[in-house]
């Protein structure tokens, strides 16, 4: 288990039993201390746990944000750049695309540079870095206040910089997709701006590696219904497709 895998299960760990003791850590991750003291260490820092005496809570379901770049980056890899594939195959030359933020966005805007003549509007800096510098697409970004362990802009100016756009795509990243759920996020401060990328695209797509599935966060961000396409990879069981319908694609 590599250190962006071990934090995640941590945390994971920590909102599935609400608390747990920080010195049986090590023991159960097969680690040292000091490798365990780093990890609690960056997760305090993000917001995503809060360190008590002797153990450790999850953060306030209200407050909490995503986890960090850090920490997802290198996570699925593989199935996050097919699954990018898959959704710039959607665009055609001279469009305009909507990219929110996160890990598998941000390898959808890597595929973007193959196409010529797009305007794309963002509100991630990195999604944004990597967009920028390209010959002939334009790039647009949100105002806001960053989140900045996961490099987002939110607030009243990110949601008004999409009023009366109309967008081609917009592609959304979402934290956990389930059948009767919907799309569902870790935190409730993103979800305005997510709601203003929809109705600004004439066609939704929710990106998420198959690991998405199935689970169910804090706040709710839409229902299946309202979106046009879920792309995922094919690590997706097959007995768990058919409650998505037809709106899901799974790639290789």
């Amino acid at each position: 288990m590599n250190t962006s895998e071990r934090r995640r299960a941590l945390l994971q760990r920590a909102r599935e039993l609400g608390y747990i003791d920080a010195g049986s850590l090590a023991h159960v991750f097969g680690v040292d201390s000091s490798t365990i003291r780093r990890d609690l260490a960056q997760l305090t820092r993000a917001g995503l746990i809060r360190r008590t005496h002797g153990g450790v809570l999850p953060a306030d379901p209200g407050t909490v944000i995503d986890t960090p770049y850090a920490v997802r980056q290198n996570e699925n890899l593989e199935a996050k750049q097919a699954i990018a594939r898959a959704a710039v195959d959607l665009v055609q030359d001279g469009q305009i695309v909507i990219l929110d933020n996160g890990s598998t966005t941000y390898q959808v805007a890597s595929e973007l540079r193959r196409r010529r003549n797009l305007t794309i509007i963002t509100n991630d800096l990195l999604v944004a870095v990597r967009t920028a510098g390209h010959p002939t697409n334009r790039l647009h970004m949100t105002g806001g206040v960053l989140l900045d362990t996961v490099y987002t802009l939110v607030g009243p100016a990110a949601v008004a910089a999409f009023d009366g756009l109309h967008a081609d795509w917009a592609f959304l990243g979402a934290e956990s997709i389930d059948a009767e759920a919907g799309v569902t996020n870790i935190n409730v401060v993103e979800i305005p701006i997510k709601h203003a990328m929809m109705a600004a695209a004439a066609k939704t797509v929710f990106v998420a590696d198959s690991t998405k599935f199935g689970r169910r966060s804090f706040a709710t961000v839409c229902q299946l219904s309202q979106a046009d396409l879920i792309l995922t990879d094919d690590g997706l069981a097959i007995e768990s497709r058919a409650a998505f319908g037809t709106k899901l694609r799974c790639v290789h």
